[in-house]
């Protein structure tokens, strides 16, 4: 059920509707605010729609760089999980030469 959930960013307060918790919503309006609030800090004189500009690019950038590293991170698991399975038949292999022995 969508509700409405009051948020405000860079002093604007904007009504979200959404499926997704209060609290999960206004988190994410926290991140927005101050990933906008530091761009303002270092261009202090851009305009309003440069400044969400370069806050959007910024967080694009993040999450870009973030699901490279779970997909580098799944890589490594998958790879981890070969050689364990690999390693665990080379195990039962010697314990059956052993027993048969």
């Amino acid at each position: 059920m969508k509700r409405s959930v009051a948020v405000t960013i860079a002093g604007q307060r904007y009504t979200i509707k959404s499926d997704a918790e209060e609290a999960y919503v206004q988190s994410l309006a926290d991140l927005v605010d101050a990933k906008v609030r530091e761009v303002q800090r270092a261009s202090k004189a851009a305009p309003a729609h440069a400044v969400a500009t370069l806050a959007a690019l910024q967080l694009a950038d993040e999450l870009a760089r973030s699901r490279d590293e779970l997909g580098r991170e799944r890589e490594r698991r998958s790879q981890l999980r070969r050689r364990v399975r690999q390693s665990s038949r080379d195990i039962r292999e010697l314990l059956e030469r052993g027993v048969k022995a």
